[in-house]
């Protein structure tokens, strides 16, 4: 009887770690007007994928991942012909699990006004992120210094600034 109740705590433990680590890779999009949009792991892995090759740190690196202007159209946001006028205040700030965070304004992500794509990794050297750098980060090809790369990535928040 004992062993069954081990058995059956570590089946439990491993159902709550499991579900609780699915849930930490959970990415939030939340628009200006305050609307909130959740994708899941599989959600973003479904999503077309971009493979990027930087230096980081001084090492190449092969980068692959959602373009952020991919996850903001999932979401709903209006890019492309739609992003003019009072729109061109909007910024985009991209939170981190430890609160770091960084802005990039809105038209830095959407194509019809740059040529780079502004990734969210999931991948590096064809393997998932480790736990330093993942499950989710942003990949900025071009930014001289990788102080935008932002590692552990959970939310990305349109604000206005008006």
């Amino acid at each position: 009887m004992r062993e069954l109740r081990n058995l059956l705590f570590c089946i439990l433990l491993c159902f709550f770690l499991a579900v609780t680590s699915l849930s930490a890779q959970t990415l939030q999009i939340v628009d200006s007007e305050g609307h909130a949009t959740t994708l899941s792991p599989i959600q973003i892995s479904n999503l077309p994928h971009v493979m990027v090759k930087v230096l980081d740190h001084d090492a190449p690196a092969q980068f692959e991942g959602a373009s952020l202007a991919s996850l903001l159209s999932t979401a709903g946001v209006q890019l492309g012909d739609k992003l003019r006028g009072p729109r061109m205040t909007e910024v985009l700030l991209v939170e981190a699990a430890d609160s770091y965070r960084v802005v990039f304004a809105l038209a830095e992500v959407d194509p019809a006004f740059s040529e780079r794509a502004i990734i969210l990794a999931d991948k590096r050297d064809g393997k998932p992120l480790d736990a330093k750098e993942g499950p989710l980060r942003i990949i900025a090809p071009g930014d001289k210094r990788p102080a935008r790369w932002v590692r552990q990535v959970i939310a990305l928040r349109l604000i206005a600034v008006r």
